[in-house]
Parts: structure tokens; C-alpha cells; sequence
């Protein structure tokens, strides 16, 4: 079992870079197989250090589009093959076979042309298996993920959205990546090239981009310099190297933190098998100690006798480690599994091996049973000779009274970090909390067997009060080596604290979602699309025509940069007309003015403004759909869930932007909501794609992420606990075998096998329920001390899911009943008279 524990804790190591490399490659993919030899596009617009007349000035003009003639006059540059003109937007929401949207926000819905390119069409690493490419109106290919998760198959009738129009289509091929990839949750259609510009672009025979290929011979830096020169201005010319590493290497920089996050938990995993390894080797160490004392009165050395447990332990951390990434793999498959529920869809994706993933795994794996062997091979040396050959020898246990002090001072330095984690606002503080934590853990578990001695007396008393003589001895097993005891239950304690600081952390999220939505969501339906676009504004108008409608708010959304200090930033912008910024919306006014506002005017949300130093009468540049804005700060607003972001203007300021008059929610307030109401509302939304919520169904989807994220890391946290129980049963039998002698002089005095059974599984439960209640009080702290630091982001409800944590509770309860089992049932069957004439 303590190989197994190594097993464990490596595979999860292994399966997670396994995982994360593969996610890199199919991304890396993804970028290389969409961009030609060269790429030709518009030049994108300046960054925002320019300075621009205030308050919104009027863009140069820049082309936005590429004509076709553009497009051939590239195919005869000296140099390449061929030229392919390329349409691709993400307003193409594909409906399975019943009808249901393809949609997660999380990942955009593609559309684009299919070019006939030699290699697949614009995307060039895509190429049909199965039908054919499509010739007219009304025909469509699907990529193989999106046609295996709608159900449709070649030949049936595909809806899709695009913009405002449900387009019915045939669904005619199929297409791949020809090389390895995935759209990573993202869906994809094709149209025909003529029918793709009529649904995606604002003017007839124009392109996105074009991809140019090479001939053979030729470089991407050659061809590029060769397109350069006929370029009209306006248009720039980039190798499909530099688009792809400089379109990849962004997300894959935004999506490391899943490595960390999941090597957090191998990490966990790794220190609960380390508690079952010392554990382990502490038990088999003791039963050898005459052999081991014959090895150094033989005139074995401190030194050789030692390496001889580190040795053995070198090979249980190689052989560990090997099965771990064989398992590894497998465990790779369930967080791509997992990860899938979430829109991060890798199934077409091969899993990706790199030399980096065997190297860590071993030396993770060794190290970690090594190190947790050390301790026990260094208690080996420390046995004279005559005395370790003597019948009841005992192998020497550090001082209680060292371990407990040592125990309190890394505890408090953990404190200490905790604190300084959450309260300290520095880059990085995540690393405090979770030293700080991990710390308190370790000094809690180290000063566990003075800790804990009050608890395993009142248990010795209480068994013995309620079981008799069979409490009593089960008691006194567990009081027998507290240092066993407590670290048995600390690797239990470790997975329960941390599910506990979750189970507070998300309810505390959701009670205080909920409260902030009572106290600033003001309407009584919300009306959006699924997949986040914009819908046209006639809607609105079309609502506040239906017969029991009081009055409908106007939300509209847009990404831009922000810039402060010559710094930009990534930002989404709001625009809300005053009745709802006042009305439905709620919005509190901190200072200044949030009505009435003007073009070039805005208002900022409290924390966004705080951690920026701005105030009422300061002026900020921002870069709204290209164009360069000032905005001036007229008031600061209270942090609002129902405003997304936190830098609100005025419609007008949108408009004069130049983004089209479309809108993303609307808040809808009844004179009295009801079914009929309802019913008209929905008649309203003739689109599929729209949908209509009341209040509890859209606090509910606010709510479903929080449950997700909980949700997965109860499920990563399962294998740290899933250690942590084979640790009581590896004690528990280990124990068995070491009281082997000591059971069978009390059988033979009359405990029978039931009661022999019994006494065990008491010992367990004791085990148990001490790391469940050192692990949830631990939790219920780490939990409220987290949600108190977060109060400042919004997260002002600290709840604690008291039936939660009686559920873990009674689940270690059951742990502790379970894991008995077998050590219960290997006491029962000892021969009594082989057991009394054990040595």
C-alpha cells in the first residue's frame, strides 16, 4: 500500500502534464493549421499612448475588410502558389439534433468559408473524411467534435444562427485536422465562400484576411517581403510563424495557471502518501529492529544499516513511480474528461508525452518516499545493539514535549503567513496563503500527539463506558502510539480540511451572489443570448408594447483596453441608459453623478477605481472598437453584479464609436409577473438563441459556475482523501501483524472473533473521526479567514454549510468502519497457537 500511495501521487503528477502538454499542443495546433505562408490583413489600429482630441474623436480611416481583387493580385506575387481570400467569425451558433444550442461562453462559435485550398480551406490543417465540401446556399460542414456533440450526422438538416437569421442548412461533409488538434470547445461550420460573405461581412466579394502560399523552395520571410511590396496602405503582410506563436503564446500564457492549479492537488496527494509511507516504514522498521541490531552487532555500521531502509525505499519509490505513470495516463484521460464538462473540449486531440513528464515523475516520486523513509531510517541508527536484541525493545520516538513545541512554532509561522496571504496586497500573496496553510497543517499534525491525547482518553473512556472491555482495549490501542495515531489521522485531517474550506468558500460565494442580486436586481426577468451576443434593439421596443410590462432596461457590452500610466490593460465596457442605471439596474452612487451622463462621459465601479487611484474630474484614454476614446470620470458607482463591468458610459458614447446599435441584456420589470406574462415575453423572442429567465433562474445560472469549480476540486480532492483512507487500513494492518503474538493471548483468554472485529474497527473509527474533526475545524477556520480577506471583492456572506459538514462527518465515520474491514477480518482468521508462539 505504500507503493500504491506513491502510485497515486505520481500518476496524478504524470496525468497532469500529460494534460497540460496536450492542451499546449492543441492549441499550438489550432494556431499553425489557421494561418497560410504569409498573412495579409488590415493594420491593426495604434495602441492608446497616442494622444487624440477629447472626448471621442473621429477614427482615420482604416480599412476593415480585404477586396477580392486584392486577393488575386496576391496569388501572382513572384513567389507564391496561390492566394486564398478568408472569412471567419464567431456569431455561428450551431443546434444539435434537438434543437438545443452548441453554445458555452467559455468558447466562441466559428464560422467561416471553405476556400478549396489544396490542404483542407482557410483552415488549412482541415481537410473533409466523411461527404464533401459545400457548393451553394443552404450546405454546411461541420468539424468531427461539433457533428459527434449535436448528433447530426451527412445528409440532415442543421440549424444555425448567424447574427439575428436562423439559417436552416444540409449537412454535407465532415471535416478534421489532418495533423492532430482541436477547437477546444469551440464550434465550427463552414459555408460556401459566397454564402459566408452575404452572412459575415457588411460588403459583397471582401475577405477578413487572406493566406498566401508559398511555392516549394521559397521561405515564409521571402514571400512575406515579396507580398509587402503591393500592398496598398492600410494592409500589413506577417509570416504564418509570427501569427501563430504571437496568437498561441497569449493563451497559453492565460491558461498556465491550470498547470499550478492541478499540480497544487498532485502536490496535496503526494503529502498525504507521504504521511502513509512514515508510517510504513516506522512499523516495518520497529518489527526488524532485532534483525537490524544483529546487522551492527555483525559489525554493520550506523551508516549501512540506515541506507539499507533509504534503499528499500528507492525501490519503492521506482517501482511506485513507474505504475503511477502508466496510470498517469489514465488520469490524464479523466481531467480531459472532467475539463470537458467545462467547454474545454480535447477529445480530438492526441495525448502528448513529453521527456519533461517521465523526468519529474521519477524524481517526484523518489524523493518524496526517500524522504518520507528518512525518518525512520534514521531512528534505526540511533538502537544500541543489546538493546534492540532484547524482547521488548521499542523503537526510540522523539521527545513528545520537542515535537509539540516544534509543531506550535511552524503552526504559528503558518498563521502568521496566512495572514500576511491575505491581508497584504503584493503580487504573488496566493503563495502565502497556501504555504501558510500547508504550514499550519504540517505543525498541527507534528504537535498532533499532545493535541490529540485529550480526545483519544475521552474516546478510551466513552467505547469503554458503551462496548465494555472490547472500548476499552480499542481505546487503549489507539492511545498505545499517539505518533501513529495522529499521523494516521493527519493524512485524513489534510483532505478534510481543505474540502471543508471549499464547501465554506463556495457556499459563502452563492449566499453572497444571492443577496447581492436581491438587493440590486430590481427587474423581473432577464432577457440575453446564450452564447453572449448582441441581439438588434427592436426587441426592447417589442417588450415594452406587451401587456403587463411596466418598463425594460437596455444593457450593452463591449471589450476594449484601457490605458493608465502608459499602461493598457484589457477591459469591458458598459453602456446603460440612465433609467437603468437608477432603475432596474439598481446602481449605487458612491460620489458624483451616475445619471444624465453625456458622449465621452463615464462612471467607475468602487474597487475598480480604488486599486486605480481615480476620482471624479480624472480623464482616462480608452480604445473603443478601434477607435480612441476619452472618457471623463463623472461619478463612482458601489461594485454592482448586475453591471459585468465596471467602467459604465452612455449609449452615445457606443454610437459615436461607430458600434452598431445592438443590444446584450434587458432587464425587464413587470406590473405583475406571471405565466401569461411570461408566455408573451417568450412570444417576443422569436430568435431560439435568445433566452428569457426570471430572478431564482438567473441567480441559478450565476450560481451553476461556482458549483462547478466546487464540484471538480471535490473531485480532485477525492484521491488525496482516497490516500488518506488506504493510510488506516495500511496502519490498521501493519498493526495486526505487529500485535500478532498480542492477539492471539487474547483470544485465548476468551475474546472471541466478533469481538475481536469489533475492537479493531473501533480503533478505526476513533482514527476516523479524529481527522475529521481536527480536518473540519481546521477547514471551518481556513474557510471564514479566506472569506473574510474576499469581503472587499464582493464576497460579504460568510455561511458554513453546517449539513455539508455533518455529511463529512458521518463519511468519515463510514471511513473509519470501512477501512477496518479487512484488518478485522485478517485478526480474526490468526490461528491462536500460531499467533501466541510469534516471536
Amino acid at each position: 500500500m505504500s507503493t500504491f500511495a506513491v502510485v497515486l501521487g505520481v500518476a496524478f503528477v504524470a496525468g497532469t502534464l500529460v494534460f497540460t502538454d496536450t492542451l499546449g499542443r492543441s492549441f499550438t495546433a489550432l494556431f499553425a493549421s489557421t494561418v497560410g505562408d504569409v498573412v495579409v490583413s488590415p493594420v491593426t489600429p495604434d495602441g492608446l499612448t497616442a494622444d487624440g482630441p477629447a472626448p471621442v474623436p473621429e477614427a482615420e480611416e482604416r480599412p476593415t475588410t480585404l477586396p477580392a481583387s486584392l486577393v488575386e493580385r496576391l496569388g501572382r506575387v513572384e513567389g507564391a502558389a496561390r492566394a486564398d481570400g478568408n472569412v471567419l467569425a464567431t456569431t455561428a451558433l450551431v443546434f444539435d439534433r434537438e434543437n438545443r444550442p452548441l453554445a458555452t461562453l467559455g468558447a466562441p462559435s466559428l464560422g467561416s468559408n471553405w476556400t478549396g485550398a489544396p490542404a483542407g480551406h482557410g483552415l488549412t490543417g482541415l481537410q473533409i473524411v466523411t461527404g464533401r465540401e459545400p457548393r451553394g446556399p443552404g450546405e454546411i460542414v461541420l468539424d468531427a467534435v461539433t457533428t459527434t456533440r449535436s448528433g447530426h450526422t451527412v445528409g440532415g438538416k442543421v440549424n444555425v444562427v448567424v447574427g439575428d437569421e436562423v439559417v436552416e442548412n444540409t449537412l454535407v461533409g465532415v471535416a478534421d485536422f489532418a495533423e492532430g488538434g482541436s477547437f477546444s470547445g469551440a464550434t465550427w461550420v463552414a459555408f460556401e465562400t459566397r454564402v459566408a460573405q452575404e452572412l459575415f461581412l457588411p460588403e459583397p466579394d471582401t475577405f477578413h484576411s487572406a493566406w498566401v502560399t508559398a511555392e516549394p523552395g521559397v521561405s515564409q520571410e521571402a514571400l512575406r517581403d515579396a507580398v509587402a511590396k503591393v500592398l496598398p496602405k492600410g494592409y500589413e503582410a506577417r509570416t504564418g510563424d509570427d501569427v501563430a506563436d504571437e496568437s498561441a503564446s497569449g493563451l497559453l500564457e492565460g491558461i498556465s495557471f491550470l498547470t499550478t492549479f492541478l499540480l497544487i492537488f498532485a502536490g496535496i496527494s503526494l503529502v498525504v502518501g507521504a504521511f502513509l509511507i512514515v508510517n510504513t516504514f516506522s512499523i516495518l522498521v520497529a518489527q526488524r529492529s532485532r534483525e537490524l541490531a544483529l546487522f551492527r552487532a555483525l559489525g554493520a555500521s550506523r551508516r549501512q544499516v540506515g541506507a539499507s531502509v533509504l534503499l528499500e525505499a528507492f525501490v519503492v519509490g521506482v517501482v511506485g513511480s513507474t505504475l503511477g505513470i502508466g496510470l498517469g495516463i489514465v488520469m490524464a484521460m479523466a481531467i480531459r474528461g472532467l475539463f470537458s464538462t467545462f467547454g474545454l473540449d480535447l477529445s480530438g486531440q492526441p495525448l502528448v508525452f513529453e521527456p519533461r513528464t517521465f523526468v519529474v515523475s521519477y524524481v517526484v516520486g523518489i524523493l518524496v518516499t526517500m524522504t518520507a523513509a528518512g525518518l525512520p531510517a534514521r531512528r534505526t541508527t540511533r538502537i544500541a545493539p543489546v538493546q534492540a536484541m532484547r524482547d521488548d525493545v521499542a523503537m526510540p520516538e522523539a521527545s513528545l514535549r520537542n515535537r509539540f513545541m516544534g509543531g506550535m512554532v511552524l503552526a504559528g509561522l503558518g498563521g502568521l503567513a496566512l495572514w500576511y496571504g491575505l491581508t497584504a496586497e503584493i503580487e504573488g500573496n496566493v503563495w502565502y496563503v497556501g504555504g501558510g496553510i500547508l504550514a499550519i497543517l504540517l505543525g498541527v499534525s507534528a504537535a498532533a500527539p499532545v493535541l490529540c491525547q485529550p480526545f483519544l482518553l475521552v474516546a478510551r473512556h466513552l467505547f469503554g463506558a458503551v462496548m465494555g472491555t472490547v472500548g476499552h482495549l480499542a481505546g487503549q490501542n489507539s492511545l498505545r502510539n499517539p505518533r501513529r495515531t495522529t499521523a494516521t489521522a493527519s493524512a485524513l485531517m489534510i483532505g478534510l480540511a481543505l474540502a471543508t474550506t471549499m464547501a465554506i468558500v463556495g457556499d459563502s460565494a452563492k449566499a453572497s451572489v444571492d443577496k447581492a442580486l436581491a438587493e440590486n436586481f430590481r427587474g423581473d426577468y432577464v432577457a440575453s443570448h446564450v452564447s453572449g451576443q448582441a441581439f438588434p434593439p427592436e426587441i426592447a421596443e417589442e417588450m415594452r408594447k406587451v401587456e403587463g410590462i411596466d418598463d425594460v432596461a437596455v444593457l450593452r457590452f463591449v471589450w476594449g483596453q484601457v490605458s493608465l500610466d502608459g499602461e493598457d490593460s484589457p477591459q469591458g465596457f458598459t453602456a446603460a441608459a440612465p433609467a437603468a442605471l437608477e432603475g432596474l439596474v439598481g446602481l449605487e452612487r458612491v460620489v458624483g453623478r451616475t445619471a444624465d451622463l453625456r458622449p465621452g462621459e463615464a462612471v467607475l465601479g468602487e474597487t475598480y477605481a480604488a486599486d486605480r487611484g481615480l476620482g471624479v474630474g480624472d480623464q482616462v484614454k480608452a480604445l473603443i472598437n478601434n477607435r480612441r476614446v476619452r472618457l471623463d470620470v463623472v461619478g463612482i458607482f458601489a461594485d454592482n453584479p448586475v453591471v459585468p463591468f465596471p467602467v459604465v458610459t452612455s449609449p452615445q458614447t457606443f454610437l459615436r464609436a461607430e458600434l452598431p446599435e445592438r443590444d446584450n441584456f434587458l432587464i425587464i420589470d413587470a406590473v405583475s409577473p406571471s405565466a401569461i406574462v411570461e408566455y408573451r415575453l417568450n412570444q417576443v423572442l422569436a430568435n431560439p438563441a435568445l433566452l428569457l429567465q426570471d430572478q431564482s433562474e438567473f441567480a441559478a445560472e450565476q450560481r451553476e459556475p461556482i458549483d462547478q469549480m466546487v464540484l471538480m476540486i471535490f473531485a480532485l480532492l477525492g484521491l488525496a482523501l482516497f490516500i488518506a483512507v488506504l493510510g488506516i487500513v495500511n496502519t490498521l494492518a501493519l498493526s495486526v501483524i505487529e500485535r500478532t503474538r498480542e492477539i492471539g493471548l487474547l483470544r485465548a483468554i476468551g475474546l472471541n472473533r466478533a469481538q475481536l472485529r469489533l475492537m479493531i474497527t473501533v480503533e478505526s473509527v476513533v482514527i476516523a473521526l479524529l481527522g475529521a474533526g481536527l480536518g473540519i475545524g481546521l477547514g471551518v477556520g481556513f474557510g471564514i479567514a479566506l472569506m473574510t480577506s474576499l469581503r472587499d471583492e464582493g464576497l460579504e456572506v460568510i455561511a458554513v454549510p453546517a449539513g455539508q459538514l455533518g455529511l463529512f462527518g458521518a463519511v468519515a465515520l463510514l471511513v473509519g468502519v470501512l477501512a477496518a474491514v479487512l484488518p478485522a477480518r485478517r485478526a480474526a482468521r490468526l490461528d491462536v497457537l500460531q499467533a501466541i508462539a510469534t516471536a
